[in-house]
């Protein structure tokens, strides 16, 4: 299956200039939904993780999805301020300032091996960002599992070069 097919292209969103690649059809389609979630699993056939990590907020999405399929439990990274408790966080910079993402404390205890999914890799800041916070929060990071990639925006050079990264599509 095609999946990239499933995908809607949207011209000048969030801003002019922008194709924003719209998965919403994608989820919407349960044949292209299943197939995304069937390959995904088979990454946690072969990385093993203990735990699936998703990052806000499409990652919640696609993770929950895939961690309920493979029998895993699911750990949300969130911005600042959502997570009741003590959380752990990390600042990480933007093109234009700075960014926070927030674990539970003790989401990780243990050292659990954590797979790190979201819907899209671009530039690989708030992965990388979550990289460094699932070591911060004592898991052992296993890779990264996107359902898209933008590879002009090279996201992929500033993720651990040691971790295996997936993406289901790879848009030029």
């Amino acid at each position: 299956m095609d999946l990239r097919q499933l995908v809607r292209d949207v011209p000048d969103f969030p801003k002019p200039g922008i194709l924003f690649r719209d998965l919403t059809p994608l989820m919407r389609n349960p044949e292209g939904w299943q197939e995304v979630i069937r390959q995904l699993s088979a990454l946690c056939d072969r990385l093993q993780p203990h735990l699936i990590v998703g990052i806000e907020s499409r990652g919640f999405i696609v993770g929950t999805a895939l961690a309920t399929a493979v029998r895993l439990g699911f750990v949300p990274v969130r911005k600042p301020g959502k997570l009741p408790g003590a959380v752990t966080g990390i600042d990480y910079a933007l093109e234009y300032g700075t960014d926070r993402l927030e674990i539970g404390s003790d989401a990780l205890s243990g050292g659990p091996r954590v797979l790190v999914i979201d819907d899209l890799l671009a530039t690989g800041g708030t992965a990388a960002a979550c990289a460094q916070l699932v070591h911060a929060a004592g898991g052992s990071l296993c890779g990264f599992g996107f359902v898209a990639e933008l590879a002009a925006l090279e996201g992929r050079r500033r993720l651990p070069e040691e971790q295996p990264v997936e993406s289901l599509i790879i848009y030029p």
